[in-house]
């Protein structure tokens, strides 16, 4: 094995290591995000829940599209930069709603 294959390979479990904990520290504070819209249901914190959520969902999928469904890089990339854009969309509106 070249050391280019050995460096390929720590990069893609150090890349598996942080989208697990991406996608693990996402989902915690949209589930809190998620359960303080619930018990305010103030438009604001479901806004903030969902922009989360999609960020999250964006990580997640590109690395699921990249990894098991061997989409290219770039295109995995391109989801996720476009999920996480929504999710910052959403987010700014959250910040302007009352």
């Amino acid at each position: 094995m070249s050391p280019h294959e050995t460096a390929g390979t720590e990069v893609t479990t150090a890349l598996a290591i942080v989208k697990t904990l991406i996608l693990i520290l996402g989902t915690i504070i949209t589930y809190y995000a998620f359960k303080a819209y619930r018990r305010t249901r103030s438009s604001a914190l479901g806004a903030l829940a969902l922009g989360f959520g999609a960020i999250t969902l964006g990580s997640f999928l590109a690395g699921v599209a990249t990894d098991i469904l061997q989409v290219p890089l770039a295109l995995g990339v391109l989801i996720e930069s476009l999920l996480v854009l929504v999710g910052f969309v959403i987010i700014a509106y959250s910040l302007y709603t009352r």
